[in-house]
């Protein structure tokens, strides 16, 4: 597992094994967010396993990240974070799919989207969030987020 921390309360990598929990652990991740098609989530067969929230999507432009699976992650993640946790996100290679929703979440969060790509760039080199159909999505998120509310919105 390779990873980037982004925030105190956010990190961005690549798949977790079952054996990388215990690392995990020990950061006080308190959530996953698979964001992988291919691959489910590896068990965490730890007594209490660490939460993992499964959002299948490809890294294609051809098949765009729905903008619902970057919203229920985003709430999900708030929700962890405000209980003090820390949120795991990843994909294959921590480059794309993981990229896209490590944003949505810094939106979620109240990071404007410029900044909000800003620290996942200065945080985690191999990220590509200006890659044209990665960028779009954070984008549409935003907007959608922003114009709808956030989280005030998802709740009623």
């Amino acid at each position: 597992m390779e990873f980037s921390q982004i925030t105190d309360s956010l990190f961005i990598g690549t798949t977790p094994r079952s054996d990388d929990y215990e690392v995990l652990r020990q950061l006080g991740v308190h959530l996953i967010i698979n964001m992988r098609l291919e691959r489910r989530p590896h068990p965490d067969r730890h007594k209490s396993p660490i939460p993992v929230l499964w959002l299948p999507t490809i890294d294609s432009p051809f098949f765009p990240i729905p903008l619902r699976l970057l919203k229920k992650g985003a709430i999900v993640a708030l929700e962890t974070i405000r209980q003090g946790g820390k949120v795991y996100v990843h994909c294959a290679k921590g480059i794309h799919r993981g990229v896209a929703m490590g944003a949505a979440i810094l939106i979620a969060l109240g990071h404007p989207l410029d900044e909000a790509i800003q620290l996942i760039v200065e945080g985690r080199t191999v990220a590509d969030p200006h890659i044209w159909y990665i960028r779009r999505r954070i984008q549409l998120f935003s907007k959608h987020w922003n114009d709808s509310g956030g989280l005030k919105a998802s709740v009623t």
